[in-house]
């Protein structure tokens, strides 16, 4: 088969015989990679002599334009003109009128090329959304009939449609502006002069015999045929401070060669010179701003390093610089003149014709639209990274390259092809729902690169061309993948609707946020490479890629895909001021089978979808989470400690100025509060305020509520009355156990108060109707446990955050959880029961820390020892406190027990600490 048949296929078969039924066949029974794009119908194949397929005369057939069923073929002149621009733009023969675009290889890139066509063919404005809505040519055709016959020919002009591009009169070179591109990148480097960030790098290797002279009249004939190659950037005679374009004739390009030949192994220092020219900076106002080098590696093998700067340059005009070489190299080897034709026009021609159309109702048109679209956008996305953002970006980075397997990359296409959607917009979706899942964000802004080549007279041009789009998708509500798909789908068609408007623009317009810490509207960049590479095939050489490590980043992330034959490839290219390696080789396999998930079932919710590969999710789920210690997660923590109180009533559990209270004392009142708290209606889940300073006290209420099946909400006396307030109103606490001397500091609420101390009613100030605890209200530990039952999965407290990033959070846990972390921190500090272990109790009641203080020490049989409101302020009197009451382990803030080690290296304490 010829080259642009090489996704053909041909079949012949019964009448009724469909293209769509030959291509669910093969899907069914090959890898989607082997799916022909192309489908002919013969009436019959054409057979050799011996009966074998004569496949000569099948490439002659197709030559000829294919002969097809009835009705298979274009039935309108709409539609032949249609197929003629499909095939244009396909490199494919002529299609079928029920053939999809997409089907055919069709994508973005070349739906934004069949677009342009279509305009100049018919003079009609079509929405280039009706393409993906639309895809097969006959019902495409209809469309444009349909448009034809209301009268809109005149439409694109009226719309604001941009005028066709024009060469500008010869000699005409004088103060040529910059594109918008442009001058955002000079002014760039204006702030950076030295910097690479901006630097286009490639490196082709070449094995065979090379011809070095043609090879350089090659490079020294496509800079003579584009301007941009010529191109340097000064001030303007008028106004220094605004660059003009100044275009200079064309001369030889040189191309030094670097002989490695004689090393031992030239392919390490290849890299390295590589790397070291992808690196050099360009300087905008002398140029050159294309630089080539020679590397000879042996007789028959040579690198060439080609490295240009972005203002004249992008992805596509390395394609093209690529092909015209190829094509020049053939020619000038055999002696012939060059086969490319003359460019219709040139970038500087663009830049004019682009500052000239997009002003007046053209420009307020298209910032309309992305004014609306970025209204209220998050300034930005916090990726979790391995390092906090520095205040100004160094753009140094790293890479790494992904790999989707070929089986995930036909199931991809597969499900774009089912979907009307591209396989960019598939892999964008599952990209953003990994976002999602790492953030919690649901509002989600991404970059993303166009070649934004809408004209058909630029495609083969050289030059800054390619524009940013900032895609913005709402992922709120919980959405499948399915859904989170048709979201992206939306959000690109309406971007690409809104292409001509240039990023730099943009920013200039809305004027959103600005930070020297990050770059406006986005930090990820996600493009799919499927701009034309050129062609790769030159007279007696083979050429591959050479790649070349970067060690530079624009943004945080930027995920550049390719697909290749065994899958989806990449780089990914990270800033390395935020992100290691390994965290990037972390997320991109999470991506993979984030999307492996979602094909299996794209009806799943984003939140369902798997994450981790199989091996690190055992690794996380069982391996890291294996206990160490034997738990006894169905027995909650103050039974325990009530069946160690009953075991050693005797034993000192707190020590309070001075004062000692023992296990027995703790259990006997708390067992009697539980019975008063269950005579109120206090049961399973209902909270419990407990109002009380650290001591006995809180102990006791703490236990009693537990046993009472209740669930402790502490609240800390020194905490402001607003904060208490808002904590009881958000659980509804029924009930408040507190002490007299508390009751007056108390927010008002509508619940029950109980007071710990005995006859309290009858004291100074304190409501008889406030209920108190008697010695009546319950048995002493020694009479045994009572109490109902209580559930692992029973709340057993509540604890607020802090709210310092606004409202607090209740953070609320069951029974079952504090028992194992309990127990992980008895293992965890080796304090088997009985050891005696004196512990500060230094938290508040409101801090989780005050738990492991408390609990862990009484289930080990230890003492607390609480530390005044004195010995808490001041860090020399609490260390010396401290060495006196002979405290053996503490719980203390970073910043707390930093002043402890100052004091102690301070007064030589810290032998005796």
């Amino acid at each position: 088969m010829t080259k642009n048949h090489a996704e053909a296929a041909w079949a012949e078969g019964e009448e009724g015989l469909s293209i769509d039924a030959l291509r669910r066949f093969l899907r069914d029974r090959l890898p989607e990679h082997m799916v022909p794009s192309f489908f002919v119908l013969l009436e019959d194949l054409p057979l050799t002599p011996n009966g074998k397929i004569d496949r000569r005369a099948l490439e002659l057939v197709g030559a000829e334009g294919f002969v097809r069923r009835d009705g298979d073929a274009p039935a309108t002149p709409v539609e032949e003109i249609l197929a003629g621009l499909w095939s244009e733009v396909l490199g494919i023969p002529r299609p079928a009128r029920h053939d999809s675009f997409f089907d055919l290889g069709g994508h973005s890139l070349l739906a934004t090329q069949v677009h342009s066509r279509m305009r100049a063919a018919f003079g009609v404005e079509i929405p280039l959304r009706l393409l993906f809505e639309e895809p097969t040519l006959a019902a495409l055709g209809a469309a444009v009939e349909r448009a034809l016959a209301a009268g809109d020919a005149g439409a694109a002009n009226a719309a604001g449609s941009a005028p066709p591009i024009e060469p500008r009169p010869p000699g005409d070179d004088t103060e040529l502006p910059l594109s918008f591109a442009q001058q955002r990148l000079w002014f760039l480097a204006q702030l950076d002069p030295a910097s690479p960030a901006y630097n286009v790098p490639i490196a082709l290797r070449f094995s065979g015999r090379l011809d070095r002279g043609a090879l350089a009249a090659c490079l020294t004939a496509v800079a003579a045929r584009h301007e941009a190659l010529r191109t340097t950037f000064v001030p303007s005679a008028d106004d220094p401070g605004r660059p003009v374009q100044r275009i200079a004739p064309p001369v030889p390009v040189p191309l030094p060669l670097v002989d490695l030949a004689g090393l031992p192994d030239p392919e390490p220092e290849a890299r390295r010179l590589a790397l070291e020219e992808e690196l050099r900076p360009f300087d905008l106002t002398r140029g050159p701003l294309l630089r080539s080098t020679l590397l000879g590696l042996g007789e028959d093998d040579h690198a060439i390093l080609f490295n240009l700067h972005h203002i004249i340059s992008d992805g596509w005009s390395t394609g093209v610089l690529v092909s015209e070489v190829a094509a020049l190299y053939g020619a000038f080897l055999e002696g012939r003149p060059s086969p490319l034709p003359p460019l219709p026009v040139q970038y500087a021609d663009f830049a004019r014709w682009q500052r000239t159309w997009l002003q007046g109702e053209a420009l307020r048109a298209q910032i309309a639209f992305w004014r609306e679209r970025l209204a209220g956008a998050p300034p930005a996305l916090e990726i979790p990274a391995d390092r906090p953002r520095p205040a100004a970006p160094t753009g140094q980075g790293g890479v790494r390259r992904p790999h989707l397997s070929r089986a995930i990359t036909d199931g991809l296409n597969a499900y774009a092809r089912r979907h009307g959607v591209t396989l960019f917009m598939v892999l964008l979706a599952g990209w953003k729902s990994l976002l999602h899942r790492l953030t919690g964000e649901t509002d989600l802004l991404i970059g993303s690169p166009i070649a934004n080549r809408t004209r058909p007279e630029i495609e083969g041009l050289i030059g800054f061309f390619v524009n940013t789009l900032v895609l913005r998708t709402d992922l709120s509500g919980g959405p499948s993948f399915r859904e989170a798909v048709g979201r992206v789908r939306e959000t690109a068609l309406a971007a690409y609707a809104h292409q001509d408007l240039p990023f730099e623009r943009l920013v200039e317009v809305l004027v959103p946020e600005r930070s020297l810490a990050r770059t406006p509207f986005f930090q990820v960049m996600v493009a799919l490479q499927n701009a034309p590479q050129g062609d790769l095939t030159l007279p007696g050489l083979t050429l591959a890629a050479l790649p070349v490590e970067g060690k530079t980043a624009k943004f945080d992330i930027t995920l550049e895909l390719y697909e290749a034959p065994d899958g989806i490839r990449g780089r990914c290219e990270y800033s390395s001021d935020l992100f290691d390696g390994p965290t990037l080789d972390r997320l991109l396999g999470q991506w993979a089978v984030l999307l492996e998930g979602a094909l299996a079932d794209p009806r799943q919710p984003l939140a369902a979808l798997p994450l981790l590969p199989e091996a690190e999710r055992h690794q996380t789920l069982v391996e890291w989470n294996a206990p160490a210690w034997t738990a006894a997660p169905d027995e909650p923590v103050h039974r325990r400690f009530l069946a160690e109180a009953a075991r050693t009533p005797e034993r000192v559990a707190v020590i309070a100025a001075g004062e000692t209270v023992t296990y027995g004392e703790i259990a006997d009142r708390a067992l009697r509060l539980a019975a008063r708290l269950r005579g109120l209606g206090v049961g399973a889940d209902v909270p419990v305020g407990v109002f009380l300073p650290r001591g006995a006290g809180l102990l006791a209420a703490m236990v009693g509520v537990w046993e009472a099946g209740g669930a402790y909400l502490p609240l800390d006396p020194a905490y402001p009355r607003e904060r208490l307030a808002f904590m009881l109103a958000d659980t509804g606490a029924p009930v408040v156990v507190t002490e007299a001397g508390l009751v007056e500091e108390l927010a008002p609420h509508p619940g029950k108060l109980v007071l710990l101390e005995e006859n309290a009613a009858g004291s100074a100030g304190v409501p008889p109707a406030i209920d108190f605890i008697g010695r009546q209200d319950a048995g002493a530990p020694s009479r045994g446990i009572s109490g109902s039952a209580v559930h692992p999965e029973t709340l057993s407290y509540v604890v607020y955050t802090s709210g310092s990033t606004g409202r607090p959070k209740g953070i609320a846990l069951p029974h079952r959880v504090l028992s194992t972390l309990i127990d992980w921190q008895l293992g965890d500090w080796a304090l088997p029961p009985g050891t005696g272990v004196r512990t500060l109790m230094f938290a508040s009641p409101s801090f989780d820390a005050s738990l492991h203080e408390s609990l862990a020490t009484l289930l080990a049989g230890g003492t607390l020892v609480v530390a005044t409101e004195e010995h808490r302020r001041d860090p020399e009197s609490l260390l010396r406190w401290m060495i006196e009451a002979r405290v053996e382990r503490f719980f203390l803030p970073f910043v707390a027990f930093q002043q402890l080690a100052e004091v102690a290296a301070r007064d030589g304490l810290a032998p005796e600490l």
